[in-house]
């Protein structure tokens, strides 16, 4: 597939194709209709050959051309295949598209230290576990961890002690580097509210700006419905990127822990 792939990339070799898919054709004939010299018809015919998509018939001082059709439809259907994956992943996308208009919009914005400090952010989610099995994955380093990232991001530290001065830490990676966020715990009342803080960290480790979190369970029918309220503070105007990510990455790990949370209840269920 590579090598049909690789000679289709030449435009010169597209347009011979496009041309014996009509008919078999000469070489003559084929770069009369290219513009092309002959010799350069020829080199690009036989790469073409090597790649299986047309095959030369000998008709004595002649030699013709013609298509092969089956790797064009061995590369439709991969194409195929190409397309309906991007189609499946679309809100992928569109969450990388709304994030870049959300920097955009908070770059704007960001003119001097601060320029965030008192804004609020609240999510909620109805979860079908009890709220036991919820406050577990919120305070058990390895529960946490299972959830706390968005896509492509791998945790490597977390926790959340339930205890007034726990520690709070979540450190992450991908491909372009490491990410940190430390703090404190300030209230545990198992399993209803849990108050913390986590100051997002910069390369040197200074603070880029800081969460101060407040999240309560409470049971509902089916599960535990889960509020967490965010206010921002210490926000300097290079926590710009970070900012504009806080609804759409706390959205996509509250999903993530809906899921985990779900999964793992339904296991018991079936236990």
């Amino acid at each position: 597939m590579d090598r049909i792939a690789s000679a289709l990339g030449d435009a010169a070799r597209w347009r011979l194709v496009e041309l014996l898919a009509e008919r078999p054709r000469s070489v003559g004939e084929l770069a009369e209709l290219t513009g092309l010299r002959q010799p350069q018809t020829t080199k690009h015919l036989q790469t073409l050959a090597r790649a299986g998509l047309v095959t030369a018939f000998p008709l004595g001082q002649r030699r013709v051309y013609a298509v092969q059709t089956a790797p064009l439809a061995s590369l439709a259907d991969r194409l195929r295949t190409l397309v309906e994956t991007a189609e499946a992943h679309q809100g992928e996308r569109d969450v990388i598209a709304r994030y870049r208009a959300a920097i955009e919009t908070e770059s704007a914005a960001a003119d001097r230290d601060r320029w965030a400090d008192g804004r609020t952010f609240s999510f909620e989610r109805l979860l079908p576990a009890p709220r036991e099995d919820v406050w577990r994955h919120w305070v058990d380093p390895e529960l946490l961890a299972s959830w706390w990232a968005p896509p492509s991001l791998t945790v490597t530290d977390c926790a959340l002690e339930p205890r007034s001065g726990g520690r709070a830490v979540l450190e992450y990676r991908d491909a372009e580097g490491r990410y940190r966020s430390a703090g404190a715990v300030h209230i545990a009342r198992e399993p209803e509210r849990l108050v913390f803080e986590l100051s997002v960290l910069d390369g040197a480790g200074a603070v880029s700006f800081t969460g101060h979190y407040d999240l309560t369970l409470a049971t509902a029918d089916g599960g535990t419905r889960l509020r967490l309220e965010l206010r921002i503070a210490e926000t300097t105007v290079d926590a710009v990127p970070y900012i504009a990510g806080i609804a759409t990455g706390w959205g996509q790990v509250l999903d993530n822990l809906a899921d985990t949370v779900g999964a793992a209840n339904g296991k018991e269920d079936r236990s």
